[in-house]
């Protein structure tokens, strides 16, 4: 809003107006103001949720330090819900049509997640809200994004004719062709596109429904196996809230470099007009994240319950996604995939060996994985710590693939 504001200040040549059109500007405003509703909204919505003796109902797992947690409120997700789509409104392009898929999906999973969270504290419910509503509002979002995506394909790939060396912006600008394919980025590949398009080769009468089911497909896949992902990791004070900061800054770089046609030539990657935009979203979105880690982090005074979790996973799918780099996401998201193969591995080696052996083994000693590293007495703190290293290893290897080819 903020941002429209400026803009028509600017041609009424009111002098200060046109710092708004800087994307470095309004992305440190964005952190800034996110950064704030966190610490002020989330003292005052503490403090209800405390007052009105709304506690988080954990289950009794025999782990170090679960009894100092009950009473500890649940529901702070909707700190980072305001602390993010507030900042958004204002110092963003609220037209550009990948911010409004971003807020569309953080209002679409929060819906979601608010209602789980609402109907196990209000309701009592420990069920909360059935696992196929969840799975409903995940796909929701992927169908959403793959018709948007499929259907206004906007990405710009280089041309090999023409290999001089521009000294214009005009002549670094000639050197783009527009794609009219969905296209994503393979890592670690020099001429690293892949064109869904070419699934429809498949058939020859039903090329394009064919591609964009098998689109669909793969983009419902990645927001649903990250959103649970993201739910899967926060089971320890702090730790979802870190990782997903620290993804976000990266993607922040990741969509930066796409939206500028200049750092996009020199890292032969893809050229995505009006991407650069999404920076003022994720700025908001880390400044969100950090803002309730003030709250979060060990001794946590509140939960960020399915509200914060479900909706942090798919923010970070729908954004990999809208900047072609949702094949990136098993190694930027390392954390989050590999939680959610402990899950896995645990449950189905469980199953198989009670089939074939009578009584049920296990991989790990709990699982997802931080509780298994609980459970060989390694304090929470430590593993949190140690769960966000290496998070910033991953991030760091992930920025390394923009060359590394």
């Amino acid at each position: 809003m903020l941002y429209h504001l400026f803009h028509y200040l600017e041609h009424l040549s009111i002098p200060g107006a046109g710092v708004f059109q800087y994307l470095s500007f309004r992305a440190l405003m964005a952190v800034v103001l996110s950064l704030l509703i966190s610490l002020v909204f989330g003292k005052r919505l503490i403090a209800f949720l405390q007052k009105k003796l709304i506690g988080e109902t954990i289950r009794d797992l025999g782990l170090e330090g679960q009894i100092q947690k009950k009473g500890t409120p649940t529901m702070g997700g909707v700190i980072i819900l305001l602390s993010l789509l507030l900042p958004t409104l204002l110092f963003a392009d609220i037209f550009n049509v990948y911010v409004q898929l971003l807020i569309a999906t953080t209002l679409i999973l929060g819906s979601v997640g608010f209602a789980d969270d609402y109907i196990k504290v209000f309701k009592k419910n420990k069920e909360g809200l059935s696992g196929r509503f969840k799975i409903i509002g995940q796909i929701s979002v992927g169908i959403m994004v793959s018709v948007t995506l499929y259907f206004s394909s906007n990405t710009y790939v280089k041309t090999e004719k023409q290999n001089y060396i521009p000294t214009t912006k005009n002549q670094l600008k000639d050197r783009w062709i527009k794609n009219q394919d969905p296209i994503t980025t393979i890592p670690f590949i020099k001429n690293n596109q892949f064109n869904y398009g070419w699934i429809g080769k498949i058939s020859k009468n039903h090329k394009e429904k064919i591609a964009w089911l098998a689109y669909a497909l793969i983009i419902i896949i990645v927001v649903t196996a990250v959103s649970n992902g993201a739910n899967l990791t926060d089971g320890l004070d702090g730790l979802a809230t870190g990782v997903s900061a620290v993804v976000g800054l990266t993607l922040g770089v990741l969509a930066y470099v796409s939206g500028n046609y200049i750092f996009a030539d020199y890292l032969n990657i893809m050229f995505i007009p009006q991407s650069g935009e999404l920076v003022i979203f994720i700025a908001a979105f880390v400044g969100a994240c950090i803002g309730f880690l003030w709250y979060n982090s060990y001794p946590a005074q509140v939960f960020m319950g399915d509200t914060g979790s479900l909706t942090i996973g798919g923010i970070i799918a729908v954004f990999a996604i809208v900047i072609r780099k949702e094949l990136l996401i098993p190694l930027l998201c390392g954390i989050f995939l590999i939680e959610n193969l402990s899950v896995v591995l645990q449950v189905s080696w469980f199953k198989y060996t009670r089939k074939k052996y009578g009584e049920g083994r296990r991989i790990f000693l709990m699982s997802p994985l931080h509780h298994h590293y609980q459970k060989k007495g390694i304090h929470e703190a430590k593993i949190v710590a140690r769960f966000w290293i290496t998070s910033i290893l991953l991030a760091v290897l992930t920025i390394i693939t923009l060359k590394l080819r």
